[in-house]
């Protein structure tokens, strides 16, 4: 499926989408108070002529979102100059993936998230095999699920999460990582974003 799908395509269908932004309704407990702007990578990989996309798995020491899959992304700091900075600087920092080995070929629309934070997901691209340096006190593990899986309907499922009437999404297991949350919803929307996934 994602083998004909070149790394300039993957550009053009991210200029074109117009990013839309998602908003959640505010929460309660952040009523009056603004979201913290932030910024994630989502980084892409091709792997012998298919492509993958790099997740890490959070720490039970981080702040927010213990433990959880993620994108490598954290708040915007003062010196960063725009979105794309965050999202390189916080890569470097979480897995030192060097901002000069990652090609950004685009962003997705502000996605607002339970912990208050507007996220901007950029997308990157770099060359594989790398290695990393793991910033242990964030990050667990640095790993990697093939598109081609994500974008099959079977491996996730949609729920209303009872106690707060609110749509969470979440895969099924893979390779023992359970990718859900803002994560799945950011990772959902890049592959519509990208003309994989369409609505039924």
């Amino acid at each position: 499926m994602t083998s004909s799908l070149t790394e300039a395509e993957i550009a053009r269908r991210l200029e074109q989408a117009h990013p839309r932004a998602i908003h959640e309704d505010p929460f309660p407990q952040f009523a009056g108070r603004a979201p913290r702007p932030a910024a994630v990578l989502i980084p892409l990989i091709n792997m012998d002529g298919e492509w993958y996309i790099l997740f890490t798995r959070r720490t039970d020491r981080v702040e927010h979102h213990k433990g959880q899959v993620a994108f490598p992304g954290g708040a915007v700091d003062a010196e960063d100059t725009d979105r794309v900075m965050t999202a390189l600087r916080e890569a470097e920092e979480e897995i030192g993936l060097h901002r000069s080995d990652v090609r950004v070929v685009g962003k997705l629309g502000e996605m607002q998230t339970v912990t208050n934070f507007l996220v901007t997901p950029v997308v990157g691209i770099f060359t594989w095999p790398y290695t990393f340096k793991m910033q242990t006190i964030e990050v667990n593990r640095v790993f990697t699920i093939p598109i081609s899986w994500l974008v099959d309907r079977d491996n996730f499922h949609v729920y209303i999460r009872k106690e707060s009437n609110r749509q969470v999404i979440a895969y099924y297991p893979f390779d023992g990582e359970l990718l859900w949350g803002v994560t799945a919803r950011i990772t959902l929307e890049f592959l519509h974003v990208i003309d994989l996934l369409h609505d039924d």
